[in-house]
């Protein structure tokens, strides 16, 4: 087996961590349930679920991967030999390896979406719906983009932790950003574009529901790539000296200004053209948001070539550096569990989601259908990792922690052996005892009734 690294830098794990949890979540996800539950009321409740649970589980997963320096699987085994925890390691790395297998079919549309744009095409004012509808349903052209974009990720993790992983963070993450910070002044200056601003500032507390709460959570939850085994395995390559705490307080202001300011750059842009609804749901990015560039720079077609130019590669830029994540979740546990190379492990987990992922495109398509419980091939995937795996994973992570561990272990690794202060260790104990596992409970049930 090749010899374990750690990340070389505090920056470097900070930023791989924020890449795991900014994703399509964030700039995809995050503005269609804004859009769906009252804007500014959804993200007010949005921000208090980030810091109140999102954190807490976070630093949960931190100490569990950073006490242990082993994949997912063996962390729960290291710390509860020979008892039943060990089964929520094995469901983290499937969970993963489940959810990468359809999340690059949807990265390959981003990449399809990103040449269309650099081609021009998207600012033909064509029929956005036929041009979404006719994609995703042919039987080749999404594999391909699929692959090409699994291959990219590929690359990334065949090359390690401090190479790959480490080195392309610190690239990427700061693009990303960049190009965020770019799209949102041209958002701004399109006419129209108070109207959005204030649907993001002024919050109406009318829309409170109990199914807007529940809705922040279950994103807060999902944003933050919790239970899915990346951050646990990203921790693992955490130095000794690493502040847990200010790391997850940290990866968390990153992923929730991602998604902030995602939300500033397409409701604006929205608001500024009067044919196109603010909740147009999952196809918000594919095919409203490529007309609201045709309308809102029709008389400036050269600055809508640039934004959505600009979009698209931010989208694409999003679902790597969680692919990333996902692809190391599953390729360290086979590296660690099998004793092969990386390469080997690498080369092994992207074959095997490869091939799983042509049968979530396809389901789009010649696939469309095959169904079980009426569900085909890609909502199957998306339905088990999302409504059952990942909130039943949150609840045990959240019972492993608070009531399992040694409080003494908890404490001791949240203040790397009493060298740092943890003034808030009460607070967060108490949280992940007692709040966490009750509000990711409500979740779990709202979604298995609904």
């Amino acid at each position: 087996m090749e010899t374990r690294h750690n990340f070389g830098s505090k920056i470097g794990a900070v930023l791989a961590s924020a890449g795991s949890a900014v994703g399509l979540g964030n700039v995809w996800r995050f503005p269609t349930e804004v859009g769906n539950n009252g804007g500014a009321a959804f993200i007010f409740i949005y921000l208090i679920c980030i810091a109140l649970i999102g954190i807490p589980v976070m630093m949960s997963e931190f100490l569990i991967g950073r006490h242990t320096h082993a994949n997912t699987i063996s962390a729960f085994a290291k710390l509860a030999p020979g008892k039943w925890w060990r089964i929520e390691g094995v469901a983290g790395v499937f969970v993963a390896f489940l959810i990468l297998s359809y999340y690059i079919v949807i990265s390959g549309w981003t990449l399809f979406y990103l040449i269309e744009s650099v081609a021009g095409r998207l600012q033909a004012g064509r029929n956005y719906s036929d041009v979404f509808n006719n994609f995703v349903s042919d039987p080749w052209l999404p594999v391909l983009t699929g692959t090409a974009f699994m291959g990219l990720t590929h690359f990334i993790i065949s090359r390690g932790v401090q190479s790959g992983i480490e080195r392309f963070s610190k690239v990427m993450m700061p693009m990303l950003l960049f190009i965020i910070g770019i799209l949102v002044i041209c958002s701004f200056s399109m006419p129209g574009s108070s109207e959005g601003l204030r649907f993001l500032l002024k919050p109406d507390l009318s829309k409170l529901t109990a199914s807007v709460i529940l809705s922040a959570v279950g994103q807060a939850f999902y944003s933050l790539s919790l239970a899915m085994g990346c951050l646990c395995t990203y921790a693992s390559y955490f130095r000794a000296d690493a502040n847990l705490p200010k790391t997850a307080a940290g990866v968390s202001i990153i992923d929730t200004l991602v998604a902030i300011l995602s939300g500033f750059i397409i409701f604006p842009a929205v608001f500024s053209v009067e044919e196109v609804s603010v909740d147009a749901g999952p196809g918000l990015v594919f095919i409203t948001l490529p007309s609201v560039f045709n309308i809102a720079f029709e008389h400036v077609a050269w600055l809508g070539y640039i934004f959505s130019g600009f979009f698209y590669l931010l989208l694409l830029l999003a679902a790597l550096t969680s692919a990333m994540s996902l692809h190391e979740s599953v390729t360290a546990y086979v590296l660690e569990a099998f004793s092969i190379s990386r390469r080997k492990a690498a080369t092994a987990v992207s074959v095997s989601c490869m091939l799983l992922g042509v049968l979530c495109s396809l389901s789009f398509g010649i696939l469309g259908d095959v169904k079980l419980f009426g569900m085909n091939v890609f909502e199957l995937f998306d339905y088990t990792s999302s409504k059952i795996i990942l909130p039943i994973g949150g609840i045990i992570i959240c019972l492993f922690t608070g009531w399992y561990l040694d409080r003494r272990l908890v404490e001791s690794e949240l203040t790397n052996n009493g060298r740092l202060r943890f003034r808030l260790f009460r607070l967060y104990y108490f949280i992940i005892r007692y709040v966490a596992p009750l509000a990711i409970a409500a979740v779990f049930l709202q979604e298995i009734v609904s």
